[in-house]
């Protein structure tokens, strides 16, 4: 990475070299004090970018996201496979202490939802908006419902 390129991540708040050191640090520590002031540290930095990830949150490896960190939330019962592309505002909710499970080189638009026990198969696509929360088997694209009116007024005067 050229210098400038560097210098525009750092600027933009992208640069997350750092953050998923101490992620990965994180998940070694044995003491209970270290884990605590890492999750803080993590937590801060996280916050800054407006975006979370729970603690107990797997992560097979460092997922690539275009537009940082900026409104992921990932749940810390969430797990997701390697190579996995995951754009700005996307949530990996919980319902009932259950998350989703993501698989390998899956590709997660701007603004989808996903949430509950659900397993996402491998190479899955998953558009913008959309909310998913059934399972998805491998090599699948889902997208958003298509609108539909559920209440037509009458025109006014």
């Amino acid at each position: 990475m050229h210098f400038r390129e560097w210098l525009m991540d750092v600027s933009l708040g992208n640069n997350l070299r750092l953050y998923w050191r101490l992620f990965r640090l994180r998940e070694r520590t044995g003491s209970r004090l270290a884990g605590d002031i890492l999750t803080f540290l993590l937590n801060r930095m996280a916050h800054k970018r407006g975006g979370y990830i729970g603690r107990g949150a797997r992560i097979a490896a460092v997922p690539s996201l275009p537009h940082g960190l900026h409104g992921i939330y990932i749940s810390r019962y969430a797990s997701i496979g390697s190579g996995c592309r995951i754009y700005q505002n996307v949530t990996i909710g919980e319902v009932g202490g259950r998350a989703p499970q993501i698989g390998d080189n899956c590709l997660i638009g701007a603004g989808a939802v996903l949430v509950g026990d659900i397993r996402i198969g491998n190479n899955v696509r998953i558009g913008a908006g959309a909310v998913v929360s059934r399972d998805v088997p491998d090599g699948c694209t889902v997208v958003a419902q298509p609108p539909r009116v559920i209440v037509r007024t009458a025109p006014g005067p």
